[in-house]
Order: C-alpha cells, then sequence, then structure tokens
C-alpha cells in the first residue's frame, strides 16, 4: 500500500467517528425526548400535574447542567475513547430503567442519573471533530454530528407514539437504551488514527485556568443564550402543538417532526456556509459572524406562531426557527475548536454546556408559570426571538476578532 493510499484510507475512516458520534447524539435525544412525546399518556396513568412535568425537565437541566462542569473535563482526562463509551453505556441504562418506575419520585430518579450521562455527549461530539479532523474538515463534521439531535427528534415521534400503543409505554424506554448498550459495544470495536495527535490520551487540564478566559465566558454566555431556545421547544413544542391545534397523541408526532426535519437541514447548513465562504477567501472571522448574524435574523418571525390556524404552517415557522437555532449552534461549536487545542475541548464546551443547560431551567419554569396563569407562549417566543442577536452581540463584544489557533498549538501530526 502506498503512502497516499494508506492517507486515503485513513481519511475515509475518520468519517467511521462522525457515524458513530451521529449514532450517540442522536439515540441521547431519543432517550431523553421519550418523556415529552408520551407526556399525554404518562399523566394519565401516574396523574402528573404541568408543574410535575415541568419539575422533571427541571431536575434533569439541573443534573445535565452540573454534571457538565465535571464530563467535559472528564473527558479530556480520562481520554476520549473510554470516556464516551462510560457515558453511553450509563444514559442507556439509565434510559431502560424509566420503564420500571412505578411512580413520580421513580422518574425523578432515572432523568437524574440519564441528565447527569449524556453530558458527556456535547463535548464527546467537539472533541471528536478536533480529534479526528482538520481544519478543512472540521467544521463539516460539526455539521454532521450536530444534525443528530434533530434526526433523533425525527424519529422519536414518528415510531415512539405508535411502539408505545402497540407493545405499552415502557417498550419504548427499553428499546432506545438497548441500541445505546450494542453501540458502546461497536464504539470499542473500532480504530480510526487521530490528526491531532495529542486529544486521544488522557491529558492534564488546568480546569480553572480555561474557565477564566474571556473565550470561554463569550462561548458560556452564548451557549446560555441560545440553549434556552433549544431546550424551551424540546420539552414544550409537543405540549404547543396539543394546546394550540388540540392534535390526539396519534398525530402529535408527524407536524413535530417536520420542525425537526428542517432543523437538520440547518446543522448542515451550519457546516457548509462558513466553510464555503472560507475557501472563497473569506477570513474565520468574517464567515463564521457573518453565517451567525443570517440565522440570528431567521429566528425573528417566531413570535407569529399563535396566529397562525393550521398545525402545519405552525411546523414550517417553527422549523425555520430551529433551523437556524442549528446553524447557529454548529457556528458556536466551531468557534470553540478554532480556538482551543483540541486537548482542552471538552473543558471549554463542558464549562458552556453548563451555563446553556443551568440557565435553559428559567425558561422551562417560565413556561409552566405562564400556563398556569392564561399567558399562553407569547413571553416565551418573545424571548426566543431576540436570543440569537443577543447571543452574536456578546460574542463580538469579547472575541471581537476570531484568531484560529496554529498547527503547533493545536498538536496536529504534519505530513513529512
Amino acid at each position: 500500500m502506498t503512502a497516499q493510499t494508506g492517507q486515503s484510507a485513513g481519511n475515509a475512516a475518520r468519517w467511521v467517528i462522525v457515524v458513530m458520534v451521529f449514532i450517540a447524539i442522536m439515540l441521547n435525544y431519543v432517550d431523553r425526548q421519550i418523556l415529552a412525546l408520551l407526556k399525554p399518556t404518562l399523566e394519565q396513568v401516574f396523574h402528573w400535574s404541568d408543574q410535575d412535568y415541568a419539575n422533571m425537565g427541571t431536575v434533569f437541566q439541573l443534573a445535565t447542567a452540573f454534571a457538565f462542569l465535571g464530563t467535559g473535563w472528564f473527558l479530556d482526562r480520562v481520554g476520549l475513547r473510554v470516556g464516551f463509551a462510560l457515558g453511553v453505556l450509563v444514559w442507556s441504562l439509565a434510559g431502560m430503567a424509566h420503564a420500571f418506575a412505578t411512580n413520580v419520585a421513580g422518574f425523578f430518579g432515572a432523568r437524574i442519573v440519564l441528565g447527569v450521562a449524556e453530558s458527556i455527549g456535547t463535548p464527546a461530539g467537539v472533541k471528536s471533530a478536533a480529534t479526528y479532523f482538520d481544519h478543512r474538515e472540521r467544521q463539516i463534521a460539526l455539521g454532521i454530528g450536530n444534525t443528530a439531535p434533530n434526526i433523533g427528534a425525527i424519529l422519536t415521534p414518528l415510531f415512539i407514539p405508535a411502539l408505545a400503543v402497540a407493545f405499552g409505554w415502557q417498550s419504548a424506554f427499553v428499546l432506545a437504551g438497548g441500541l445505546g448498550v450494542a453501540w458502546v459495544i461497536v464504539w470499542f470495536a473500532i480504530r480510526v488514527q487521530p490528526v491531532a495527535i495529542d486529544a486521544v490520551a488522557p491529558a492534564r487540564v488546568s480546569w480553572l485556568s480555561v474557565l477564566r478566559s474571556r473565550e470561554t465566558l463569550a462561548i458560556a454566555l452564548a451557549k446560555v443564550l441560545s440553549d434556552q431556545v433549544w431546550f424551551f421547544m424540546l420539552l414544550w413544542l409537543p405540549d404547543l402543538f396539543h394546546r394550540l391545534f388540540g392534535l390526539p397523541q396519534g398525530t402529535l408526532g408527524l407536524p413535530i417532526a417536520l420542525v425537526y426535519l428542517l432543523a437538520a437541514f440547518g446543522s448542515i447548513s451550519g457546516g457548509v456556509v462558513p466553510s464555503r465562504l472560507m475557501a472563497a477567501g473569506w477570513s474565520v472571522n468574517r464567515a463564521r459572524k457573518t453565517a451567525m448574524l443570517g440565522y440570528a435574523l431567521l429566528v425573528l418571525p417566531v413570535v407569529f406562531v399563535q396566529s397562525l390556524t393550521s398545525p402545519w404552517s405552525a411546523a414550517l415557522l417553527l422549523g425555520l426557527v430551529l433551523f437556524a437555532h442549528q446553524g447557529f449552534s454548529t457556528n458556536v461549536f466551531g468557534l470553540v475548536t478554532d480556538i482551543t487545542p483540541a486537548r482542552t475541548v471538552g473543558t471549554r464546551i463542558g464549562i458552556a454546556a453548563f451555563c446553556g443547560n443551568l440557565c435553559s431551567i428559567g425558561m422551562i419554569q417560565f413556561q409552566a408559570y405562564a400556563l398556569a396563569h392564561g399567558w399562553g407562549y407569547a413571553p416565551a417566543l418573545a424571548i426566543c426571538a431576540g436570543s440569537y442577536l443577543a447571543a452574536l452581540g456578546v460574542i463580538q463584544l469579547l472575541i471581537p476578532r476570531i484568531e484560529p489557533i496554529d498547527a503547533s498549538e493545536r498538536g496536529i501530526a504534519l505530513a513529512h
């Protein structure tokens, strides 16, 4: 085998990592979304109130948020291969545990463990892109990986309600968890040569030095402002369609699937658009921030959702919003890999994700409060509309010019 042939095989093999990360994150979102889709059924079985449901969402967000403070660092410390596998295994078992819950407390316990373990997904996905791809391919890998939540959110409403009707609600949790256990077995069977030679092995990382940096603050605030929209939609979107359009359990999943299908295209565009702009000679700073501005403007029409009379019109509008969210989010992840050595990517994105998840609790609880006081969804939708422009403003203020780190700082194995 020639050196060129070996290099081509290695390049092709790296895309296997993208597939594995994609599947893991997709299963992550299947596990977390099952509860939202089965809300009407589980409310009847366990006599939940809207506040009980909001509290379950809150405890999940709290568990995930505080876990992010350590899981990104843990991933850098023990290495991508082992750390990612442990996270997927634990969250899969926690997902299966929902099937054996007999009361609200049982669901709370399962949600806490699920939230802690699933926090490994975001830093693992970003670290995988930084580890196995150079700057020319990394943004595309991030864009593909960032479609996984949307694909999970598409498949879940299409199959989970029908599965629950046919075989009982417990079957949905057991099947999703079992697929995660199978993923772990395949992950350990794969061997791929990294590009960033210092990123796979365990590394000593100064958590406090990463925390204190201005760049971490910028990314953390951007995650706060954008994540609150994503988690609000993820938890309350089925209820919004149910309340506005009276959709029953059996048909609820179809317009929601359309929303997340459009969101998936947003993730792809979030990788393609800045890459094309950079290929045309734009600087990383100009390309990334221009793309983010475009996505932020696309979110503004979300305030008109409640004036629509058709669930399909609402699905198209909300799909545009989540298209923009995923494009924006992909560029936030890309920004992290632009300015962060691969060996510490997990720590930085973990800190930022902690902030995003923790502050999203405010939106979750606010919506329950708004429904209890007859406000509907209008106030939350107004907050969503302005969140992305605010996030971009914070990035511009704290990182006025994106200066990508060079190959020597990243530890890229250069060709000789």
